[in-house]
């Protein structure tokens, strides 16, 4: 799942982008209202998270407010994507203002990462629960959906880290045949980074804990096997 981020604030930039990808987002920062106009036109996101108090930068006309203003010209372009406002700004003027402009959600600093956490699950569930998408069911209740890499366990989105999502998708477009850990490394690991052993080992342990330990299997020589009934 892609986020925008939109925050001029430099440390927690670092901390959001941070925390975001420790739970399996991708995210791509910007520091400008104008910035994050372009990304939002040129790139798919699954949410947009911005700040509101941020530099215009070129492309929008003058305002106090370049989030609520930015949110305004990508609404009034059809642009449906879910939005979350993050800003210390807390008047009920501007609480009225936001959802004005067309946000879904309105999340006044400071606040608890996993306050952000719990908004941002809730509203992809909700946007997530009205797409057609190709889903492999798990059995037990857990479906998984290839387009988006989400694990969801009757109606609740399983939280995962992105290579976590990855390795599963490989493993269930194979299933019941095995995947070598070189082919693992290729496909989880950037050509430029160092592939980890213990890590791998660490995703399977966790996806063995949420899904079953029986279900995935290793053999020596050959590697991880989605034990899939079919």
């Amino acid at each position: 799942m892609r986020i925008l981020l939109l925050e001029d604030d430099f440390m927690l930039s670092e901390i959001l982008c941070e925390f975001l990808q420790e739970n399996g987002y991708e995210v791509l920062h910007c520091e400008s209202a104008s910035e994050a106009l372009n990304l939002a036109y040129e790139k798919n996101f699954d949410l947009w998270l911005l700040d509101v108090k941020v530099p215009l930068g070129e492309d929008l006309k003058e305002s106090n407010t370049p989030g609520f203003t930015l949110l305004k010209s990508l609404r009034k372009a059809n642009k449906t994507t879910p939005c979350i406002f993050i800003t210390s700004l807390s008047s009920s003027n501007d609480i009225e203002n936001g959802y004005n402009s067309g946000c879904d959600d309105f999340l006044k600093k400071p606040f608890e990462l996993i306050e952000l956490k719990c908004r941002i699950e809730t509203l992809l569930k909700r946007s997530f629960s009205h797409k057609q998408e190709e889903y492999q069911d798990l059995g037990d209740g857990f479906r998984f959906y290839f387009i988006s890499k989400i694990l969801c366990h009757n109606d609740d989105i399983i939280s995962l880290t992105q290579k976590e999502s990855l390795l599963l998708s490989l493993l269930l477009k194979n299933a019941n045949t095995y995947i070598s850990q070189n082919e693992i490394f290729d496909e989880l690991w950037e050509f430029n980074s160092e592939p980890s052993e213990m890590s791998l080992r660490a995703y399977i342990k966790n996806l063995r804990k949420i899904l079953g330990k029986d279900k995935i299997i290793n053999q020596y020589n050959k590697g991880y096997c989605y034990v899939l009934k079919l």
